[in-house]
């Protein structure tokens, strides 16, 4: 059992959805990205994403490519987003934590994926979300981090059929991270009645609780997506807030009205 698995548990037994926000590590500079984490609890937030700096972040749109060069201009790496973690834990050693990003960072690390584990799991992390990694890939981070006792959440998106679905939920722990658009993340509005039977279907496969990013963007959206998944993700309207250097406490009254819509789901 992990944080994630504890959550969601809990959440059950109180008949709520899960909110879950992504904001990228060491944007624009680690103070500030530790000040946000350590707000966002009591906003709120069930689970939270912590994106480590890459500088070929394929699956993200302008919004969190944007925040990943600030990052990387700030000296943000898989260190530093480690570090940050660490200060985070020192007061908060309940609230779960995502580390999302891509494989090449982990791969280049000292002491490949064993060492990167070891650490990820000292510094507080419960979970990955890798997302350049598919499951003929399994072997390479997601079983070793099942291994670890790190939950691999694995994305399924509107392409994912019946036949694919199977390979892609095997591994995966903890939630499914169902995309609900095609495309890059700060795209299109997510559609709850479109999301609805997706998430069903998926469920239904997966046994395991499926959370709905991309497209989410408002109180009322979280609330609609929300209200047919058992939880839904916000990052890149929060990564935009940041972007516009809005102060922290501004930045987590964002969070608090979307965490409210997303309960009310």
């Amino acid at each position: 059992m992990t944080r994630i698995d504890d959550t969601f548990q809990r959440l059950q037994a109180q008949g709520r959805k899960a909110f879950v926000t992504y904001i990228m590590a060491s944007d624009p500079d680690d103070a500030t990205t530790l000040e946000i984490m350590r707000g966002l609890p009591e906003a709120g937030v069930d689970i939270i994403e912590l994106g480590m700096p890459f500088t070929d972040p394929m699956a993200d749109g302008p919004t969190i490519q944007s925040a990943g060069q600030r990052a990387l201009a700030a000296g943000g790496s898989v260190t530093r987003t480690l570090e940050i973690l660490r200060a985070f834990r020192e007061t908060d050693d309940t609230t779960p934590v995502v580390l999302m990003g891509y494989y090449n960072p982990i791969y280049a690390r000292p002491g490949g994926v064993d060492a990167f584990l070891a650490e990820a799991k000292e510094a507080g992390v419960d979970g990955l979300i890798v997302v350049d990694l598919p499951p003929e890939e399994d072997e390479e981070l997601c079983i070793p981090a099942s291994r670890a006792g790190l939950n691999f959440i694995r994305l399924a998106t509107p392409t994912t059929d019946d036949r694919r679905l199977p390979a892609v939920v095997k591994n995966t722990s903890g939630f499914v991270y169902y995309v609900s658009v095609t495309g890059i993340t700060g795209g299109p509005a997510a559609n709850a009645a479109e999301v609805a039977p997706e998430v069903s279907r998926i469920r239904a496969a997966a046994k395991l609780p499926v959370v709905v990013g991309f497209g989410i963007s408002t109180p009322d959206a979280a609330e609609q997506i929300a209200g047919v998944a058992d939880g839904c993700v916000v990052g890149s309207a929060i990564v935009k807030k940041i972007g516009e250097g809005r102060p922290v406490p501004e930045i987590l009254d964002f969070v608090r009205d979307l965490a409210a819509g997303a309960h009310r789901g």
